[in-house]
């Protein structure tokens, strides 16, 4: 409900991207391609680990010494190796440390990576220390919390320094693209999965036009006129793996409104947000993940989080159309 209202911050989000890459017409492919040209921070992955440390500082003492530790011990494998997986992970092990592996590149993106899987891994590490074998493991609901939350504070870090106004430019792009792929594309992804599970629960019949035709209308109803009706679109359910795991896609926009609420909480109110952040952080699966996040200080069971990463989407469209 909260996206579906505030939709026509989406359809202005996307007039401004047809308006900034100089677009006749905007395709959905088109949105695979970054609105602002990368301006790369460059960096070698000493400078970039240093930066993700500094722009984590706001967690406290105990989480910098633990960026730290993963550092100086190598629980990073940092470079690409032959045979190596593609991407990024992190795997927490039960009775030692986590263990990141990267395929790291001199790239912006690749310095939120590393922001990003050490939240995994600092997650992993409370967890598995706080808890016992049974109860370290966290839920899904929670799992993308720690990730998103270092990434934007790393984020909110480089934004407040940062005066090179290219830079800059990128950096809200990146912002705005994260939380329209979250927030907006897995809320649209999960409204799809609502209308056939509860069609089949109705006793209707599933057949491949009609789930073409519900997500053909979803697409039109989100990214709005200034997107060209694409008839291809109406297919890309079929090759999206997560709706073969019912119910999977909408922790991705829960995760995100709960790692904002986070993130604002640990920048205005201080060590005392940070401190109760720790302690969620140490909780694995001990409750129910909406009780668990109250100790972040977080009430996913109200929709006061989500509306509050939708208002923050608002403001970052509206400083864009003001750079640009």
């Amino acid at each position: 409900d909260s996206v579906n209202k505030t939709l026509p911050m989406l359809h202005e989000y996307m007039a401004l991207r047809k308006k900034v890459m100089g677009l006749e017409t905007l395709n959905m492919y088109d949105l695979n391609y970054p609105m602002i040209p990368a301006a790369n921070l460059a960096l070698e992955f000493d400078e970039a680990f240093a930066l993700v440390k500094e722009g984590l500082k706001p967690l406290g003492e105990e989480y910098q010494g633990l960026l730290q530790r993963a550092y100086d011990e190598r629980w990073m494998d940092v470079y690409e190796t032959p045979g190596k997986r593609s991407g990024a992970y992190s795997m927490g092990v039960y009775g030692v440390h986590p263990y990141v592996l990267l395929n790291y590149e001199k790239t912006t993106h690749d310095v939120f990576t590393i922001a990003h899987e050490l939240g995994h891994s600092m997650h992993s590490y409370y967890s598995c220390q706080a808890q016992g074998r049974e109860q370290n493991n966290y839920t899904i609901f929670v799992a993308e919390v720690a990730s998103t939350c270092n990434e934007i504070l790393l984020l909110r870090h480089l934004l407040k320094k940062e005066t090179d106004k290219d830079m800059r430019k990128y950096l809200l792009s990146y912002l705005l693209d994260t939380i329209r792929t979250t927030m907006f594309r897995q809320t649209m992804f999960a409204e799809f999965e609502d209308i056939t599970h509860k069609a089949i629960e109705s006793g209707e019949t599933l057949t491949a036009e009609w789930m073409c035709q519900q997500y053909e209308d979803l697409n039109a109803q989100y990214y709005g006129s200034a997107v060209e009706k694409d008839d291809v679109i109406r297919y890309e359910w079929a090759r999206i793996p997560h709706f073969y795991n019912a119910f999977y896609v909408y922790k991705y926009a829960t995760g995100y409104s709960a790692a904002t609420a986070i993130s604002k909480k640990i920048l205005t109110e201080g060590k005392p947000a940070a401190q109760d952040y720790i302690r969620f952080l140490k909780t694995g699966e001990s409750d129910h993940p909406i009780e668990l996040l109250k100790i972040a200080g977080v009430d996913m069971s109200s929709p006061e989080p989500v509306n509050s990463a939708l208002a923050l989407f608002g403001e970052l469209v509206d400083e864009m159309e003001q750079l640009v």
